[in-house]
């Protein structure tokens, strides 16, 4: 990479007039960054008065584009539609490409299309320059089988809409293999997104991977999903932030902070969490959710059932600004593109949720350096795509007119620069990757410019310090020094200035030292992640000075923490706490037991397992006699006794997964035996049945298993329900004697009674393996929240035709034992040891994995046709028209 030069004598002047500034003069500086995200209603005053109308046109259909998974759009209004006739479920390779659509005369209507490149499982795009970026699965010539999911890039400099040749590789096995083998990629990894910080954004599903490898050899394993970043020439692979469920996109605003729509923690329902998210933080899936919630960075809202899908950030003064410079989330089970209206709040937010624009299944969404947005819509291509569903459409505002987007590659530094002043986040970005790529030598000085211009916007100069940082590297670092003494962009300069590890060659440490107690909260978060990425262990006194709030604590014993309710309080200790692990300050937090940074210390050691921080531990237990201490130090030691399994990739949770915590497979390690013996000898010296009953309830919640403190129970719950659904299904009426297109024809147009709909949930047999109520044991598919996830015609269909939709988590399973023994059913429950399998009839069975000889996922739904062949017309519509009542 080209770099500024910078003198030597010049940095240390930089850092000594950072130094001679008091502390005491500092000052927040956010008026301009809280005006930025706009409430509703909007004050004209400030705003203007503008239609809020919006022009949706069709612009290719399932015979060009069908099942359309992903989406992406070129600075210039090319649309890259990723195909995918796999679906999520499906394990046939060669059923999925790269569709290139051209509006060529710009009039709204699709001139021309190419196939770009034959993809499996296109499941995120970026286009950029002449390079398209593509998440992929890949599938082995040889055996036809799943080999994991790649990312890589593909070049078009002829732009002829097929690409040069075969890809280069950028990261390799971004997914486990196996996972994908046995169920499809409906838990992979999944969209990608590039920042104006230069790094692409991977969305990670629970799926997870193991020994992905990027281009500079490196290796990362992860247990569980979250996001992962790499830079475009798919080095520097990094864990961004982690515990996630199964997140599909992610939408990033001028401002780095990151947002998706996830799933929650029980796979019952699918509720839908819209998060914020912020660097290095744990957002608890699925070992903290319920009895760590603590621990965790909350997510700000859970909006009940839907499954989330494509995201995108807003950044456009042509657009009506009720839609602009807010996050937008699309919904598949939802059908809605919603927007999310997000008010700062310390350095987090709160938001409010409101339904955008509705499209059947939407799956992604993109918008061009013109304004233009894509939306694809999977309109009903099921689980395993369909050659005949599917399309893509176009939506502009009333008042919209084209602009004609500049050709890049004929513009000049001074005219890149200029765009990089642009009042879009798209021609920001597109003129930054072309100003890097073109003019490496005079990028950095261009940059520096628009940074330091305080006449320019916010975006526009956070912009030019994240393209600075880029051109320059650490020969820039003096420069990004001067802008941290800006109120109004210090938590950016500070951020960049950390934002690569192989730029940090000397980052001085006082500017980020200072920062953790700027009376700026978003500077704060900055410096502290900045001084864990730095490394420098002479951060650890002032990260320990980090005051935790009240609100952490433990939730009460059988109730689900607050994983879905924002708090800010909790960002900044939250992330001084990963700050400190990274640091590996292990001394320093053993030294600060019993001190006024006791709860911080004692937080940061619940994630040591070194064998100094137990002998530091059990050390300050002996050395205190505040009984509350002690108590913490104990809770400290139990939760240090055992540690996550290291992942190998063979296996995954499954959409049900043991949320007891702290770890999902624990495993003892070298000092288990002396916290046991400890342990043991402290509840021995108490008769009190009482004080002895404390060492049986941190063995339960640390899932120690330590059979002195007394035998642990089984997460796992049963529940039965004995029906005879071959003595319902053999009754005959009205549905059962009349074809499968005449009943869905007649039902669509009965309004149905949902009292009696309620009661044929019963006497039809629903019961045997559907929950309706909250709070009752999950046995299949969980049905209070279908309304919100299907429409009336998709409920008819899964009930008449249970093998054309299989829900998500719940196609049959057969298993096989070491005794010869079979069973089929569903999988109900699960932790790392056992499995809990419901048959058709309602009858649970608990199985040790160890007995396990084969797993195998079937292609046919356990629920039998011809449940509601005995009922009329009227009385199906009741029960479908009660099913859709529960959202």
């Amino acid at each position: 990479m080209s770099k500024i030069s910078l003198p030597v004598v010049a940095l240390i002047g930089s850092i000594l007039a950072f130094g001679c500034a008091s502390p005491d003069t500092r000052k927040a500086d956010l008026e301009e960054l809280i005006n930025y995200y706009p409430q509703y209603p909007l004050d004209t005053a400030k705003h203007g008065a503008d239609s809020t109308e919006l022009i949706m046109t069709n612009f290719a259909g399932p015979d060009i584009v069908p099942s359309p998974a992903a989406l992406a759009v070129s600075s210039d209004g090319k649309v890259f539609v990723g195909v995918d006739m796999m679906g999520s479920l499906g394990k046939e390779a060669g059923k999925g490409a790269i569709v290139r659509l051209v509006d060529s005369n710009n009039d709204g209507e699709l001139d021309s299309h190419t196939e770009f490149v034959k993809v499996d499982n296109p499941r995120g795009i970026i286009a950029v320059r002449d390079q398209v970026f593509v998440l992929h699965t890949q599938f082995s010539k040889a055996t036809g089988k799943a080999e994991g999911m790649n990312l890589v890039v593909f070049e078009d400099k002829d732009n002829d809409g097929v690409a040069d040749g075969p890809a280069n590789m950028l990261i390799e096995s971004i997914s486990s293999p196996e996972s994908i083998r046995s169920r499809g990629t409906d838990h992979s990894t999944n969209g990608i997104r590039m920042g104006i910080d230069g790094w692409i954004y991977i969305a990670v599903g629970d799926f997870g991977f193991h020994n992905a490898t990027d281009r500079d050899g490196k290796k990362m394993t992860m247990l569980g999903g979250g996001i992962v970043r790499v830079r475009p020439d798919g080095t520097e692979m990094e864990e961004y932030i982690h515990g996630t469920r199964n997140i599909y996109d992610v939408a990033i605003d001028p401002f780095m902070n990151i947002y998706t729509r996830g799933n929650t923690n029980d796979g019952g329902g699918w509720n839908i969490r819209f998060i914020h998210y912020t660097q290095s933080g744990e957002y608890g899936y699925p070992n903290f959710f319920k009895n760590f919630t603590e621990e965790t960075i909350p997510a700000l809202v859970d909006v009940g059932g839907g499954s989330g899908t494509g995201s995108y950030f807003m950044d456009d003064d042509r657009w009506p600004a009720k839609y602009n410079h807010v996050p937008m989330m699309a919904d598949w089970g939802r059908s809605h593109l919603y927007i999310h209206r997000v008010t700062m709040d310390g350095a987090g937010f709160t938001q409010q949720q409101e339904e955008f624009i509705k499209l059947p299944q939407i799956s992604d969404l993109d918008v061009d350096g013109s304004g233009r947005m894509f939306l694809a819509a999977w309109d009903g291509a099921g689980y395993f795509g369909s050659e005949d569903k599917g399309y893509v459409v176009r939506v502009v505002p009333k008042d919209w007119t084209y602009e004609v987007f500049p050709d890049l590659k004929a513009a000049t530094v001074e005219e890149l620069t200029a765009m990089l002043k642009a009042h879009n986040s798209v021609s920001r970005f597109h003129a930054q990757r072309e100003l890097l790529a073109r003019f490496p030598n005079e990028a950095g000085a261009a940059a520096l410019s628009v940074a330091t211009d305080k006449t320019l916007t916010l975006a526009v100069r956070v912009a030019g310090i994240y393209t600075y940082a880029q051109a320059t590297c650490e020969s820039g670092n003096g420069e990004l020094v001067k802008l941290s003494q800006d109120e109004k962009v210090r938590e950016f300069a500070l951020r960049a200035m950390a934002d690569r590890k192989t730029c940090l060659q000397g980052v001085p440490i006082d500017p980020f030292i200072e920062g953790v107690t700027d009376p700026n909260d978003r500077v704060k978060s900055a410096a502290i992640i900045a001084l864990g990425r730095i490394g420098n262990p002479e951060a650890a006194k002032e990260l320990l000075k980090v005051n935790v709030p009240s609100s952490f604590k433990q939730p009460e014993k059988g109730t689900e923490g607050p994983h879905a309710t924002p708090n800010s309080a909790i960002i900044l200790p939250h992330v001084a706490v990963k700050a400190l692990v990274e640091l590996n300050a292990v001394d320093e937090t053993v030294n600060a037991i019993g001190t006024e940074n006791s709860k911080i210390a004692l937080w940061t050691l619940r994630y040591m397992h070194d064998q100094k921080a137990v002998n530091g531990l059990i050390k300050a237990y002996g050395a205190t006699e505040d009984m509350e201490l002690k108590a913490e130090i104990l809770g400290v030691l139990s939760r240090l006794y055992t540690k996550e399994a290291p992942y190998d990739g063979s296996w995954w949770w499954g959409t049900r997964p043991d949320t007891h915590g702290p770890y999902y497979k624990g495993i003892t390690w070298e000092s288990s035996d002396q916290i046991k013996d400890f342990l043991l000898g402290e509840r021995n010296s108490y008769e009190d049945p009482t004080k002895r009953q404390y060492f049986t309830e941190l063995n339960e919640r640390n899932r120690m298993n330590i059979e002195e403190f007394g035998e642990d129970q089984s997460n796992l719950v049963i529940q039965e329900t004995e029906v005879d659904l071959e003595k319902i299904k053999n009754k005959k009426g009205q549905v059962g004697n009349s074809s499968i297109e005449d009943v869905m024809i007649a039902v669509q147009d009965l309004k149905g009674d949902p009292i009696k709909g309620k009661a044929l949930f019963t006497s039809q047999g629903c019961v045997a393996c559907h929950s309706i109520e909250k709070g009752q044991p999950l046995k299949g598919p969980f049905m209070g929240q279908v309304g919100s996830i299907m429409n009336r015609s998709q409920i008819t269909e899964s009930i008449l035709k249970p093998n054309a939709s299989i829900s998500q988590g719940f196609a049959s399973v057969l298993i096989s034992t070491n005794d010869d023994k079979s069973y089929m059913g569903f999988v109900t429950a699960e932790t790392a040891d056992e499995v809990v399998l419901t048959d058709i009839t309602g009858t649970a069975t608990k199985l040790d994995k160890n007995t396990i000889k084969t797993r195998k996922i079937m292609e046919t739904s356990m629920m039998p046709a011809g449940l509601v062949n005995s009922l009329s017309y009227e009385e199906l519509a009741s029960l479908i028209t009660y099913l859709q009542q529960q959202k």
